[in-house]
């Protein structure tokens, strides 16, 4: 009984403790004729300064459905973020945004769009639909 116990604590624990942020910033991604942007160059940039600063991997949610031909968003969760790498993150994340907007051919490519102001809330993403954790 004291076995099951202990396990049954250990399991709530890893629940209780798990990355869970609460203030996201969102990325979509939007279409003209031809389908959407790659998120590859966002999800690149997340692990490499997740790699620099060592932190966890980021907590990342996509929302899926947005549209006819493969609009989505993406959710970071950045709690995990002190003030001035908050402020390196979204300095880097909008020049990544920036620089696959420059590169893409404007008579159908799709656009990445980031506002560095908006901040979604755990809140706000409880009542959206088609929302499931980012895999690569």
């Amino acid at each position: 009984m004291k076995k099951i116990a202990l396990l049954f604590s250990l399991l709530c624990c890893t629940f209780f403790f798990a990355q869970k942020s609460q203030n996201y910033v969102q990325v979509s991604y939007g279409s003209i004729c031809c389908g959407t942007p790659s998120p590859d160059p966002v999800i690149s940039y997340l692990e490499k300064f997740a790699k620099k600063n060592k932190k966890k991997s980021f907590e990342v949610y996509s929302q899926s459905g947005l549209g006819r031909e493969g609009e989505f968003k993406l959710y970071i969760g950045i709690d995990s973020l002190s003030k001035r790498e908050r402020i390196t993150f979204i300095k880097g994340l909008e020049t990544v945004v920036e620089t696959q907007n420059n590169q893409r051919n404007k008579s159908r490519d799709g656009r990445v769009s980031f506002d560095d102001q908006k901040v979604i809330t755990k809140a706000d993403l409880a009542n959206s639909r088609n929302l499931t954790i980012y895999k690569k």
